[in-house]
């Protein structure tokens, strides 16, 4: 088979995956929204779990590519490339596709911490604070290792905090205010680690 109906089975599981979780979708589903056929599926891939790593791996790659589009249009130095990505978070938020991280999903769905999608989760978390604290350290911050994990998990609320409480009616959380709040709280930490 060529690699590109792989590669269009990948994108058609990642987009399904994310919309409708990982174990509440069936590979008909997968197969449907991708117009592929189950052979194209069995000759790639011997189970769904493969599957579901090749979607993980292709979300990473492109979350990753899309952020730094995005921090690259910034002018600033690194705390504004930080404060960044609150702001990139709060337009994820408001895409009507969103669905939370599908990382943060995936481990919710996968509770074995030893299994394969439950590191490809934590790769793309580790990705993540590596990047923070990247901008910490060019910054000039206290503890960049220590910050950068606070923030991330600054992040990580908001993100939740948008999926669990932002998209439910009547509620009084909408779905930017979560990253606004964690940006503020992001400041605050920030401020607290400047070097005198």
């Amino acid at each position: 088979m060529p690699p590109s109906r792989r590669n269009d089975l990948v994108d058609a599981a990642m987009r399904v995956f994310y919309r409708h979780g990982f174990n509440n979708t069936s590979l008909d589903q997968v197969l449907d929204e991708g117009g592929i056929s189950r052979m194209t599926l069995y000759n790639h891939f011997k189970s769904k779990d493969e599957l579901i790593v090749a979607a993980l791996r292709l979300q990473d790659e492109r979350s990753e590519q899309e952020l730094m589009n995005y921090l690259q249009k910034i002018d600033g130095g690194p705390i504004e490339r930080i404060m960044g990505i609150f702001d990139f978070c709060r337009e994820w938020f408001l895409d009507d596709e969103f669905c939370g991280c599908m990382f943060i999903n995936a481990s919710a769905e996968f509770d074995d911490p030893a299994c394969v999608v439950r590191c490809v989760s934590a790769e793309h978390k580790r990705t993540m604070v590596n990047l923070m604290r990247k901008q910490c350290e060019q910054a000039g911050l206290r503890d960049p290792h220590v910050l950068a994990e606070k923030l991330c998990i600054l992040l990580d609320g908001a993100v939740v905090t948008a999926h669990v409480v932002g998209k439910v009616d009547n509620n009084e959380t909408r779905l930017e205010e979560a990253a606004e709040w964690a940006k503020d709280a992001a400041r605050v930490l920030i401020d607290a680690s400047k070097v005198a």
